[in-house]
């Protein structure tokens, strides 16, 4: 059965269990709610949360769990003559797995018959062209033993599935059932509800905690998968980069030098270009323009922060480029010999961080108290003077933020460096070439049919790894800069 079955069949139990608690709530008062010790709605709440959270606790769980027991089981069929030099189990078990998702598509598509899908003595090659007619990408003939497996692999899957639907629906309908029965005029309904929604919100809020330690861990694990495959000292040193994904990693040169470059020089190009135009348009609607222009102008603004980012990609692509090139192409000074240059994806980005400078650091100035203000004033400070000397200062870390906020966005965008930008990885100081970026070579990397437990497809965790510790290090910067001006100033 779907999960999305199994989760519309409990929560109609749950609706259910919540109007049966309301009704037996007030049966047991004799229809007299006064009597009862909370509102009936409180009583058919309990029963619903008894419904559902132990339910979708057993639901997340068991799918957390079921992989990896799968895959424990689906490696004893792989002997170890089967996996071949230069790879390893993840590989044939990513195989076993594409295989049994193959099988499974071609059996719904009517391509393949359960007969040929369940027989382990079926001919391979029939298999691996069923697979092929189904549209399933196969990068090679299916060998007995991965057929093995991806039946075994598929078969488990389906039984763990069943067996989930029947224990998540039983649990819920359990659950309904002792609602139920703590259902009377005495019991402190309202009392359970608030804390088991205090649970809930307090869950709520630790989502975000939990989802970034998975995502580190995520990244940390399969960085050391990669680094097992690849030497890392080659990847932090080599000035090349040239994957080659027919020599699992050997014939490849992943060295993240010349992407890291091409990430900094992009961004910085954007920084130059966005953080003294955000700035000067934030200084002069907080301290110059009047109510109606900031109304106006600001709104506007802020629309360049809803654009699509491919939209600024086509922008870069067809204006941004020809206009550069028209100035320092061929027919100019010579200087830039395409459209796609480091110029291009770097005035273009600026023009999308705009609003983050600009909005942030004008409600940032716009907290600046005015008896700050006042007092630079009655002191004879002109305006300029008060903003120079007095309200730059004070919104300094503030303006620090937003400036780091545009940072983090410059170094984590990708469709405008693909389109404005070029693919090219190189080292050069020359604005007007064409480079590219970590993020661009993410996505490239895990584009396409090779295996994900390869070199060429690991090597994109590593990449955002090296990321992540290059942005941390940015917001440790910053921390350290907004503390020392904070004390200088407060």
């Amino acid at each position: 059965m779907p999960v999305l079955w199994v989760i519309a069949i409990v929560l109609v139990i749950a609706a259910i269990g919540f109007f049966l608690g309301r009704a037996w709530a007030l049966k047991s008062a004799n229809g007299d709610q006064r009597l009862l010790h909370s509102l009936k709605g409180y009583y058919g709440y309990n029963v619903a949360l008894k419904t559902v959270v132990p339910a979708f606790l057993m639901m997340a769980f068991w799918l957390l769990i079921q992989p990896f027991y799968i895959n424990s089981e689906v490696s004893k069929l792989i002997p170890e003559a089967e996996i071949a030099e230069g790879s390893n189990l993840g590989l044939v078990l990513a195989e076993v797995r594409r295989t049994a998702d193959g099988i499974g598509n071609a059996v719904d598509a009517g391509v393949m018959d359960q007969k040929l899908a369940t027989d382990p003595a079926a001919d391979v090659e029939l298999v691996t062209q069923k697979l092929k007619d189904a549209g399933q990408i196969v990068t090679s003939d299916v060998t007995p033993s991965v057929l093995i497996a991806a039946q075994k692999h598929r078969a488990l899957s389906n039984a763990g599935r069943f067996a989930m639907s029947v224990a998540v629906i039983a649990l819920a309908i359990a659950g309904a059932v002792w609602g139920l029965r703590e259902t009377n005029a005495d019991f402190r309904a309202r009392n359970v509800v608030e804390k088991g929604i205090r649970v809930l919100l307090i869950s709520a809020a630790s989502i975000a905690i939990l989802t970034t330690v998975g995502i580190v861990l995520s990244l940390i694990f399969n960085t050391l998968e990669f680094f097992r495959l690849y030497p890392a000292l080659d990847f932090f040193t080599l000035l090349e980069w040239a994957p080659s994904f027919s020599g699992r990693g050997g014939a490849s040169s992943l060295g993240i030098l010349p992407l890291l470059w091409g990430t900094l020089y992009i961004s910085l190009v954007a920084l130059l270009f966005a953080v003294p135009i955000g700035l000067f348009a934030a200084i002069y609607l907080s301290e110059y323009a009047g109510a109606k222009t900031r109304a106006t102008v600001k709104p506007l603004l802020e629309i360049l922060a809803g654009i699509p980012t491919i939209v600024y990609g086509l922008f870069a692509l067809l204006t941004v480029g020809p206009m550069l090139l028209t100035v320092f192409g061929p027919d100019g000074t010579g200087w830039m010999g395409g459209g796609r240059a480091v110029m291009t994806a770097g005035l273009t980005m600026g023009i999308m961080l705009i609003p983050f400078v600009s909005s942030l650091s004008d409600d940032i100035i716009n907290a600046v108290p005015q008896s700050m203000r006042d007092g630079s004033y009655g002191l004879g400070a002109t305006r300029s003077e008060t903003i120079k000397q007095v309200i730059l200062p004070a919104a300094l870390p503030g303006i620090v933020g937003a400036v780091l906020l545009a940072a983090s966005r410059a170094i984590g965008e990708t469709m405008i460096v693909v389109l404005g930008a070029g693919a090219a990885a190189r080292l050069s100081l020359n604005p007007f070439e064409a480079m590219t970026t970590v993020t661009a070579k993410i996505v490239s990397q895990l584009t396409g049919d090779s295996d994900f437990a390869s070199p060429e497809a690991l090597v994109a965790f590593a990449l955002g790894m090296s990321l992540f510790v290059i942005t941390l290090g940015l917001n440790f910067l910053a921390l350290y800069i907004v503390r020392t001006y904070r004390e200088q100033y407060e």
